[in-house]
């Protein structure tokens, strides 16, 4: 077919009284013009024909995976693709009597196909992370670190690839030859190695999951989990500041989750009122009997945070002694807030305390304040 097309080309160019070299130099040109337009009406057909029917038809559908995985911008990428493939199909027939030049242009539309589809690949694997929601499962995490894996495969293949193209040789031989470089392989991508590990370990022991709030003292991090990767983990700190912390800091040292607070019932909150001693004296209780008026001080407090509209007096309150300190007679109060909100828990906490710290007075307690001579 291509032939007759070239035929029928020149004679045109020879019926326009061309002759000698100028017939082959101008019918090479015209079958350029004509295949870049075949290469550009083929990207056209796809991205205004194929790609909006392929939307319709996943938006149809009732499941959710089809509408993430053919997504616009994974099949914007592949259509990238398609127009090399047009032209890298048209060399042979368009440059015949330029085989060097033939051969220059082969390898180059082969290099950059071969990147394109790459990235194509990239990109389709990165359209998984939009099935997942605010949390993140441990399969899901686990679909994760194998994507980060397999990202670092695509782009290693296509190095390989497009080495092979430019030195003209089997990409087999390429790879045979990395096993002579494996060790330096290992080091290279040492990091990634331990983080893969380390994130199948977050992951398989439910340590850690997209949207925990944690806490990693050693990083100086406090904040909500925001993304999980091969080699960091990113945490958003309360004042919208990011910490990066690597999987591996986490696995062998120490970090708090709070998802145990955030999925139960309440919120615990612990404060101390520290009294001074002298304060203390022995009074009548309701029944008459001679007891200390911290001792009632502390019934009343126990009361007041049983009634109190947003303790969950279900899951227990407290108002101990502790041992006393040269700073005075420390008294714990420990319970739990329904809302767990930070900022509403900060808040109710604060008017817990301060109704604490007034009330003692009724009782003849005197808070502890260290003075300055």
């Amino acid at each position: 077919m291509m032939k007759e097309i070239q035929t029928f080309v020149e004679d045109i160019v020879n019926a326009c009284g061309v002759t000698g070299d100028g017939v082959s130099i101008v019918t090479h040109i015209i079958l350029v013009i004509v295949a870049i337009l075949l290469a550009v009406l083929s990207g056209l057909l796809c991205r205004k024909l194929l790609v909006p029917v392929i939307l319709k038809v996943t938006d149809k559908t009732e499941a959710k995976w089809d509408d993430v995985i053919f997504n616009r911008r994974v099949l914007l990428s592949a259509c990238s693709v398609v127009p090399a493939i047009v032209i890298w199909l048209l060399l042979p027939w368009t440059f015949y009597d330029f085989p060097v030049v033939r051969e220059v242009l082969a390898r180059l539309t082969a290099i950059y196909i071969t990147i394109m589809s790459a990235r194509t690949l990239i990109v389709f694997i990165d359209s998984f992370k939009l099935l997942e929601g605010e949390k993140r499962t441990a399969a899901q995490q686990y679909l994760y670190s194998f994507c980060g894996v397999l990202k670092i495969v695509m782009i290693g293949i296509a190095v390989i690839v497009t080495i092979s193209i430019v030195i003209n040789q089997s990409p087999a031989t390429l790879l045979a030859g990395l096993g002579a470089a494996s060790a330096v392989t290992m080091l290279v991508f040492q990091d990634t190695i331990k983080g893969l590990v380390a994130g199948i370990r977050l992951t398989s022991n439910d340590m850690l999951h997209k949207g925990d709030w944690i806490t990693v003292p050693a990083a100086g991090a406090n904040g909500t989990v925001e993304e999980i990767t091969l080699t960091t983990v990113k945490v958003r700190n309360f004042d919208n500041t990011i910490t990066t912390v690597t999987p591996q800091t986490l696995v062998d040292g120490s970090f708090q989750n709070w998802i145990g607070m955030q999925q139960g019932n309440g919120r615990r909150s612990v404060r101390k009122v520290y009294f001074n001693y002298r304060s203390l004296r022995l009074v009548d209780d309701v029944k008459g009997q001679r007891v200390s008026n911290l001792t009632l001080y502390r019934r009343h407090m126990e009361d007041y945070l049983s009634s109190h509209p947003h303790v969950n007096a279900s899951l227990g309150v407290m108002a101990r002694q502790m041992d006393g300190t040269p700073t005075g007679l420390p008294v714990e109060f420990t319970f739990w807030l329904n809302d767990k909100d930070w900022s509403t828990y900060e808040h109710v906490t604060s008017e817990i305390m301060e109704y604490a710290y007034s009330a003692a007075a009724d009782y003849g307690l005197a808070i502890y304040q260290q003075t300055l001579e």
